[in-house]
């Protein structure tokens, strides 16, 4: 088995570029209709689909192309685009660079309920009024993007700014608020950050609380307030991700990849890794991977 290939770049053959943008039926002609394989970025991705038949599927979620969607997938994560038929609609890609030559905050795109790093990534469903809207500042994008006018990557980032502000206000939760550098999103920050750097060897909410000098309780509440599940069920989540991740693209055992992960018992780690996706690892393995 080979690791998961990962493009550091937005566009590998555009030298250094932070922003990209294509129309899906351009990307499934070069491809020639054939999948791509399983893949990371080190940058956003955006998917504003009209139409398509297949299905995305992310960190081994898999979600149905239909009409009317978007998909938002964010650096890490690892997916993979399963097409039928030729689709409609635009891929979009920036890195953090981009957000920082547009004066786009870090905390704008953090304040979001769109990019979800870990645990189910479904594509939102606008209404067909709110998806036009949105087509549009992406259609505006594509022309923008295309073209030698003064001033094209501010005028992209401001109707960028836009349409992600568009997408966000139709979640149910974490509405955006004017002030996006709120203390509450200094906090999901914080809370993020450590788990990336801890999850392998510390997974009680506990110890990310205390970390951040506020109790379990205030943690949970927050995090549950700004994207919808509580701490512990995201520290689970990315302990279950890395696990997926370890299980398919690796040919590390049970053992091997419990212990990677932070538990001193191989029993403990495929108990842990059922109860959360109702498959031991050694099923799991067999069920992705096919031979």
């Amino acid at each position: 088995m080979n690791t998961v290939k990962t493009y550091p770049k937005v566009n590998s053959g555009k030298g250094n570029v932070s922003f990209w943008i294509s129309e899906m039926e351009d990307i499934y002609t070069k491809r020639n209709g054939e999948a791509d394989e399983p893949h990371r970025h080190n940058y956003f991705t955006v998917l504003i689909v009209n139409k398509a038949r297949g299905q995305h599927i992310i960190d081994f979620n898999t979600y149905e192309f239909t009409s009317q969607q978007i998909f938002f997938v964010a650096p890490g994560q690892v997916h993979q685009v399963v097409e039928t038929e030729k689709p409609l609609g635009f891929v979009m890609t920036f890195s953090n660079q981009f957000l920082v030559e547009n004066s786009i905050p870090i905390s704008f795109i953090d304040s979001l309920n769109l990019f979800q790093n870990y645990g189910q990534s479904p594509p939102l469903l606008p209404g067909k009024e709110q998806f036009d809207i949105i087509e549009g500042f992406a259609k505006n994008i594509y022309k923008l993007f295309s073209s030698d006018t003064n001033m094209k990557s501010l005028s992209i980032g401001a109707f960028l700014k836009l349409l992600l502000i568009e997408c966000n206000n139709i979640c149910a939760i974490n509405p955006i608020e004017s002030d996006v550098d709120t203390t509450g999103d200094n906090l999901i920050r914080a809370f993020k950050k450590s788990v990336e750097e801890n999850y392998k060897t510390e997974h009680s909410t506990t110890y990310y609380a205390n970390g951040l000098y506020i109790t379990p309780d205030h943690l949970n509440r927050t995090v549950k307030a700004r994207i919808g599940k509580t701490a512990k069920e995201y520290i689970q989540a990315r302990i279950i991700t890395e696990a997926k991740r370890l299980l398919y693209f690796t040919a590390l055992s049970n053992k091997e990849i419990g212990y990677e992960l932070g538990f001193t018992e191989p029993a403990n780690f495929s108990a842990f890794f059922k109860k959360n996706t109702q498959l031991s690892p050694l099923n799991f393995r067999k069920k992705e991977i096919k031979t």
